[in-house]
């Protein structure tokens, strides 16, 4: 039953190369291109394999090529709080491996294919894991994909045609998705352009109307009161809902993790989701579609990849992200909100976004931060976490509020009345994204928020729709950590960025904490005094529109050797005017760029609580 391939080996994040043993899950009870349940066979198989192998040394599980159907299955069913999700549970899982260390799973090129609600992969509580060479997809996705057939918007109707692989029911009068074990209406869209796949220009989120429609043929519905004159027959129409359950590939909890050759062609929230983990690589993942006739336009219903929480190195470098409706990347960690404070050494402190609770926060002998959510500024010295206590649960899972215990006194300013917020700084990870294409997909490009060195390099932004580049920080809604103080962006490509509007995206690359009280902040949130702050070098820029770099409460600001080039592909639309836009900003430097039309600093860089003394052009 066990094979030993003396010719191969795996090198180990720590650089030991040691000998691997290889497990064929064919004599397991796999079997290929059947439709048969895979979750049960290849848990068992699993047991089976870790029982009898019994040492430290490398395992490959190494699947025969082909196709595998999972299903949602109760023997699989899993209580997991996710960063970022719905925290509905408990979640019905595909492949679940927990408390495993030195395992490699070669999906030797198959495609694993889920049904119904599910989280496909899970991974929790391992160490030293290596992913390769196999795609995730769901059979019957939750999106409903049309195409618009006619459009006359004078009498406010759409014809659509519905994509053959959509299975939908109309019931007085409205239309209604449905598959195993799930059925909804869709509440918004976005809309492709049925040959470049590009968002439309200008859409952004459109509103639907799908509750007085009529079904006119197979497939084919007219939708009544839709208004809509920029959906001309031949687009290409994602309905979705804002329910987020499962990403595709959950990381939890877990040390070293690579992946290498996997796709992700659907997921019904993010497409990995990596929270409490150390060093995470990412090489050649992507987040795609089958190809160029791939006849779907769409992949995960929210972010390609999202880190939460981690530490070490986020490495994520080859990777393909396409289609998605929201961002390539996010990399950030989670402020707990102030509720109490019992004495000069306690707080009481909450869990504040409902998407994000339910999972451990820290750990003693961790050093945090407090921020007042007003000002977004550190008050008080750094601190260190003596004890964190679960307070409406036994156990950190599904907890919400914490007790939590600091070496050092509290800082005064510390009082629920000021909103402050708790970092935890020990949680922050050093960024590498590198080499990766990010097109035609919905919001952002990228997001940051990590003090950690973070290098964005040799990337093309295609069509990203919103702002291409999203340096942020939040202790007000999303509730997302933390400053930037050591960022690169270098040897990107930025092709036609903000041809729509989404959330803050005020520029190509745009530095944006949410700050409600600019005005009355004495610290800049991103950069400081005594760190290399944030450079932007060696970009190409080719836009239709105008604003490049928009930054606020910025200390430390490099914009040099970057050229930038205009188009006329789009008209111009955006509400920011200015190439440069910088609010409460310092020490700013723009040097020797390349302009395709002339600069000139007085028109083309506006400034709002910045004085004209902290700009330096070079």
């Amino acid at each position: 039953m066990k094979q030993t391939i003396f010719s191969f080996y795996i090198l180990l994040f720590f650089g030991v190369t040691v000998q691997a043993q290889t497990y064929d899950l064919r004599k397991y009870g796999l079997k290929a291109n059947t439709r048969e349940n895979s979750s049960l066979l290849l848990s068992a198989a699993i047991k089976k394999i870790v029982a009898e192998h019994q040492s430290d040394t490398p395992i490959v599980l190494r699947f025969p090529k082909g196709t595998y159907h999972f299903y949602p299955t109760t023997e699989l069913e899993r209580e997991y709080y996710i960063s970022n999700h719905d925290q509905n549970n408990p979640k019905s899982v595909g492949i679940v491996l927990e408390k495993l260390k030195n395992i490699e799973v070669d999906g030797n090129g198959s495609d694993f294919i889920f049904h119904g609600r599910m989280l496909p992969l899970s991974i929790a509580y391992c160490e030293n894991c290596t992913f390769k060479n196999f795609s995730v997809d769901f059979e019957n996705p939750h999106i409903t994909q049309m195409k618009v057939v006619k459009n006359d918007p004078e009498a406010s109707q759409i014809t659509f045609e519905v994509a053959p692989w959509v299975q939908y029911k109309v019931e007085n009068g409205t239309f209604i998705a449905y598959g195993e074990g799930w059925q909804h209406t869709p509440q918004a869209c976005i809309a492709f352009d049925g040959t470049t796949r590009h968002l439309v220009y200008n859409t952004s989120d459109l509103g639907v109307y799908f509750k007085q429609v009529e079904e006119i043929a197979p497939n084919r519905i007219i939708a009544h009161n839709w208004k809509q004159p920029k959906l001309l027959p031949g687009t290409v129409i994602a309905g979705r809902t804002w329910h987020r359950p499962t990403p595709g590939i959950f990381i939890h909890y877990s040390k070293n993790t690579r992946f290498n050759n996997v796709q992700v062609h659907y997921a019904e929230g993010m497409g990995l989701l990596a929270q409490l983990c150390e060093n995470v690589v990412l090489d050649h993942f992507s987040v795609c579609l089958k190809g160029k006739n791939d006849p779907r336009y769409f992949t995960t219903q929210a972010d390609a990849t999202h880190f939460s929480g981690c530490k070490g190195k986020i490495t994520s470098v080859n990777g393909l992200y396409e289609g998605m409706m929201d961002d390539a990347i996010n990399v950030h960690g989670t402020y707990l909100k102030v509720t109490a404070r019992l004495d000069d050494y306690t707080l009481l402190a909450t869990y504040a976004h409902s998407q994000s609770w339910g999972f451990e926060w820290g750990n003693p002998g961790d050093t945090v931060q407090f921020i007042l959510s007003s000002t977004m500024e550190v008050t008080g010295e750094k601190n260190t976490l003596s004890s964190i206590t679960p307070v409406d649960r036994k156990t950190a899972k599904g907890t919400k509020l914490f007790r939590l215990r600091f070496d050092q006194p509290i800082p005064e300013t510390v009082t629920p009345d000021k909103k402050p917020g708790i970092e935890n700084l020990s949680w922050t990870p050093e960024v590498v994204f590198s080499g990766n294409t990010i097109r035609n997909n919905r919001a952002r490009g990228s997001l940051f928020s990590t003090p950690r060195k973070t290098l964005v390099a040799n990337n093309l932004f295609d069509h990203t729709s919103g702002t291409a580049i999203l340096l942020c920080g939040d202790c007000n809604g999303w509730y997302e950590t933390g400053a930037c103080r050591d960022v690169i962006i270098r040897n990107n490509r930025f092709i036609n960025s903000l041809t729509n509007m989404f959330q803050f995206t005020n520029a190509i690359i745009s530095i944006y904490p949410e700050i409600p009280d600019l005005t009355n902040q004495h610290l800049y949130f991103h950069g400081g005094p005594d760190v290399p702050g944030i450079r932007i070098e060696n970009n190409e820029f080719e836009t239709f529109d105008v604003p490049i770099l928009y930054a606020k409460s910025t200390n430390g600001l490099i914009f040099k050797h970057n050229t930038i080039k205009h188009n006329h592909d789009f008209p111009a639309f955006h509400w920011n005017k200015s190439p440069f836009f910088f609010e409460k900003a310092a020490n700013i430097i723009i040097q020797n760029n390349t302009f395709d039309t002339s600069f000139d600093a007085e028109r083309d860089i506006r400034l709002h609580l910045t004085p004209k003394t902290e700009i330096q052009i070079r």
